[in-house]
């Protein structure tokens, strides 16, 4: 059985439980695969437990309050995926990339694997794009501050993020969108910051946070997601590697 740790955000955990399905489209129940949706969602915020920015705090209690919110945050995900591991899943995977700042820490914590979902993005990127190549990446302020992606694609890759401005503006706003359940109004937000990255040619572009790919698809079949030449969905290359670990 698959474990999901969801709930970071909800939509985003459903998105992966109907791509999960989707690709493994049987003819009957029993041939679809056996999972266990834990929608979390009381899990803190992960961008803002990540480190703060104010010029009222020494160094020294800058870093004791980003230590007791990453902490914070650790033992939520932990408590997560100890649940998964009791109701005997086979591995775990969580739809959520700005959690995998945690992975480290939290795969220690586990005895069952967690797949890591950059880590099968950059696997999935190295299949199917030239080395050297320009990649853009949109995702929260967390994921690109703490180099979830960048540890991966550095060596290999010129990953390419849109300005501040149209991070604020764009990327934020339709992130902060998709969760209030607006997605029109998030897939109008996101076109800035994607036009910005066709304009100077990127290769692909890396939708790094699971809200980014319900505001660009949720109006259009599974069959444009799959074939889609420019977007790569974490989501659905996750659902994919989850598949191959299912059925070995």
């Amino acid at each position: 059985m698959i474990g999901i740790l969801g709930g970071m955000g909800t939509q985003a955990g459903l998105d992966f439980c109907n791509k999960l399905a989707i690709l493994n489209r049987g003819k009957i129940d029993q041939e679809y695969p056996l999972f266990l949706l834990y929608n979390k969602s009381n899990i803190p915020g992960r961008p803002e437990s990540i480190g703060i920015q104010t010029k009222s705090l020494s160094n020294k209690s800058t870093n004791k309050i980003s230590k007791i919110k990453y902490n914070k945050v650790l033992k939520s995900l932990l408590r997560g995926c100890k649940l998964l591991e009791k109701n005997k899943c086979k591995f775990i995977v969580i739809p959520c990339n700005t959690a995998h700042y945690w992975y480290d820490d939290l795969q220690k914590k586990v005895n069952i694997s967690i797949i890591n979902m950059p880590k099968e993005v950059f696997k999935f990127t190295k299949q199917n794009c030239k080395k050297n190549s320009k990649i853009g990446l949109l995702a929260t302020e967390g994921t690109l501050k703490t180099d979830v992606y960048h540890k991966f694609f550095n060596k290999n890759y010129n990953l390419i993020q849109p300005s501040q401005s149209l991070q604020n503006k764009s990327v934020n706003k339709a992130i902060k969108l998709v969760k209030m359940g607006n997605v029109k109004a998030a897939a109008k937000a996101i076109k800035p910051a994607i036009n910005f990255l066709l304009k100077i040619k990127c290769k692909k572009i890396i939708l790094g946070c699971t809200e980014l790919p319900i505001a660009i698809f949720a109006f259009k079949s599974f069959k444009n997601v799959k074939s889609s030449k420019i977007f790569l969905d974490p989501n659905l290359i996750l659902a994919n590697s989850a598949m191959h670990k299912y059925k070995r």
